[in-house]
């Protein structure tokens, strides 16, 4: 059973021109972006099948982007796992839902380890593609932040990328740190953890200690 396992990991890497081990940092990733979108769409009582498309939205959106713009089938047209694991994060949602919107900062939580991990993959991708590694770095933000701001969009608030929050800049500097380690010959493994460390601690520091980028004051034109 462990070998079928292993086969069937190797397939999706191939496919998905990542390394075996990273399709479980994507599932990962997936399950923890999904719950973010259906525990935001559950705050703003959304149906069932509305908390599933945020769902959706929120954890395909960013990879899809992605593969548009490297020019190749969105990830999840050629595996429906994809949608089956959104449809887990929704009944995840479902049973535990009063625990996890009383518990204000697990949309936090979920959302922050989504971006680190499809921060990695984007990364992953685009390096195997053989594009240049600045281009790297940004389709691992894009597929790390697309996503969040597709959320937003359908939860009808300000994307959190154009807002104070550190958010984006934290996937530039993840990414920044993977390149590093890439041409330093790090193991891939390896490389994921170090970068997703400092994807995650970036957001928990910025929001502990208040760090946010110069907010652009501009004169309103309704005031005029």
């Amino acid at each position: 059973m462990m070998e079928n396992l292993l086969h069937v990991l190797q397939v999706m890497g191939h496919t998905l021109r990542i390394p075996a081990s990273f399709v479980v940092i994507e599932f990962i990733g997936t399950m923890a972006f999904a719950i973010s979108g259906i525990r935001l769409a559950s705050a703003k009582h959304f149906d069932w099948f509305g908390a599933y498309i945020v769902g959706m939205a929120t954890a395909i959106g960013g990879g899809t982007l992605r593969d548009i713009m490297l020019g190749v089938p969105p990830f999840w047209m050629t595996n429906s796992i994809y949608v089956i694991c959104c449809g887990l994060a929704l009944l995840w949602v479902i049973l535990f839902g009063k625990k996890l919107i009383r518990q204000k900062n697990t949309w936090f939580i979920f959302d922050t380890i989504g971006l680190a991990l499809f921060n990695i993959i984007g990364l992953e991708k685009t390096l195997n593609m053989g594009y240049p590694l600045w281009m790297a770095v940004i389709m691992g933000c894009v597929t790390g932040a697309a996503g969040g701001i597709l959320r937003d969009i359908l939860t009808k608030e300000i994307p959190l990328i154009f807002r104070k929050d550190i958010y984006a800049m934290a996937c530039i500097a993840g990414g920044v740190i993977y390149i590093i380690g890439y041409t330093g010959g790090l193991p891939a493994e390896v490389n994921a953890i170090l970068s997703a460390i400092i994807v995650i601690s970036t957001r928990l520091l910025a929001v502990k200690y208040h760090w946010h980028l110069p907010v652009l004051k501009g004169e309103d034109e309704s005031e005029k």
